[in-house]
């Protein structure tokens, strides 16, 4: 399961405006057109589906359950994953 909150750099309890800041930031940044690296257009693409998820209301409400029950079901692959990704976060 994406981290989709990871992917825009927001907080799970960011705002909506919050969400399109961030967005646009990462898509600007991610843009293929703008951007030579070859995995730009991977990485705009899951700026574009996190956005889409987290930007629409019943869709993010979705998300967000589907994201506690994935930490109660499976929690030490969820420790994992949060870990991953915080460490991903902190060493670039």
């Amino acid at each position: 399961m994406k981290d989709y909150y990871h992917v825009l750099g927001v907080a799970t309890n960011a705002t909506l405006t919050d969400i399109k800041k961030a967005f646009r930031q990462k898509a600007a940044e991610f843009h293929p057109d703008r951007n030579a690296f070859e995995l730009a257009p991977q990485q705009f693409h899951a700026v574009k589906e996190a956005y889409d998820v987290l930007s629409d209301e019943a869709a993010r409400t979705a998300y967000d359950e589907n994201r506690r029950r994935n930490l109660l079901d499976s929690p030490l692959e969820t420790a994992t994953e949060i870990w991953k990704n915080y460490l991903s976060g902190v060493l670039h």
